[in-house]
């Protein structure tokens, strides 16, 4: 007898963006919370808009990452910032995010908004030393590094 987890039907939105072991740690805990897990992946736009740059790996592969992550049963494009159009659309039970959203402005409204249909908002240990913010700060370092100097130049003329 298999035994019954806490909720039916989870989801995990992030833009899993240079996709690392924090997105793992949360698609693992909210699967182990869940009968059923949905990973909503932000689009480029909703990201953007979110962060104020785009993700340096494109949608279409982000999604193709986390739909083959083995805690994924589906994945979702999330193309709106309301969360609650996206729950119209999935109907899950329970939203799953990183502590780092306990107590802020945004996460007290999706609490708020979310208590109104019923659905519980779980919040799970953000990974402190890995973040896709601090890889895109490693990378932009060394693609600065690598960049060849201008070279000055004097206009023949």
């Amino acid at each position: 007898m298999s035994e019954r987890k806490p909720y039916r039907v989870g989801y995990a939105p992030g833009a899993y963006d240079l996709f690392h072991i924090g997105h793992l740690n949360i698609l693992r805990h909210a699967r182990q919370r869940c009968d059923y897990l949905v990973a909503g992946v932000v689009s480029d736009e909703m990201a953007e808009r979110a962060k104020g740059h785009r993700p340096v790996i494109p949608l279409i592969e982000r999604l193709e990452i986390v739909r083959n992550i083995k805690y994924v049963d589906a994945a979702f494009v999330e193309t709106v910032p309301d969360k609650l159009e996206t729950w119209k659309q999935v109907r899950f039970d329970v939203l799953f995010k990183g502590d780092d959203w306990r107590g802020t402005p945004r996460g007290d409204r999706l609490e708020k908004d979310f208590a109104t249909v019923g659905v519980d908002v779980v919040y799970f240990p953000y990974t402190v030393h890995t973040s896709s913010t601090q890889l895109r700060r490693a990378l932009d370092a060394l693609t600065q590094q690598s960049a060849p100097a201008p070279q000055g130049g004097q206009l023949n003329g």
